[in-house]
């Protein structure tokens, strides 16, 4: 597998935040503010469809540490978490991974999508998850 996240975490050749048994956390190469860090398993799944429960909890429990970080250690005012899993979200690596953005009032950054989905569902979809989930499935296929 030639997975960049797992080279980097076999290689350690990482800029170290954070590193556990389950999850590891580090700053990206480009960053898009200081502080700008990348939450990742330290086990390959490519998103949020196969990462077991667990693995995602310990993912998201170190998120909100390095979040609260960011607003002790940096002075940030607020954190952008953000995360795609699949072909058709623009994920970039097929590793599951959480972007957290440190924030500051007038920081120049816009993380919020600035157009709606061209995509149509005929009836409603909140209905149509509520229905899928009140099931108890846990993936569509």
């Amino acid at each position: 597998m030639d997975c960049t996240f797992c080279g980097l975490i076999r290689d350690d050749a990482a800029h170290w935040v954070a590193r556990e048994a389950v999850t590891c956390a580090f700053s990206p190469l480009d960053p898009l503010a200081p502080g700008h860090t990348l939450v990742v398993p330290t086990r390959h799944y490519q998103g949020v469809f196969d990462t077991p429960h667990d693995v995602l909890a310990a993912t998201m429990a170190l998120v909100q540490r390095v979040a609260g970080a960011m607003r002790s250690a940096l002075d940030a005012t607020g954190v952008n978490i953000l995360s795609a899993s699949g072909p058709g979200s623009e994920q970039s690596v097929p590793h599951l991974h959480f972007h957290v953005l440190p924030r500051w009032m007038g920081d120049g950054i816009s993380t919020w999508p600035t157009g709606r989905s061209a995509h149509h569902v005929t009836d409603d979809p909140g209905a149509r998850l509520a229905a899928f989930l009140a099931r108890g499935q846990r993936h569509g296929g």
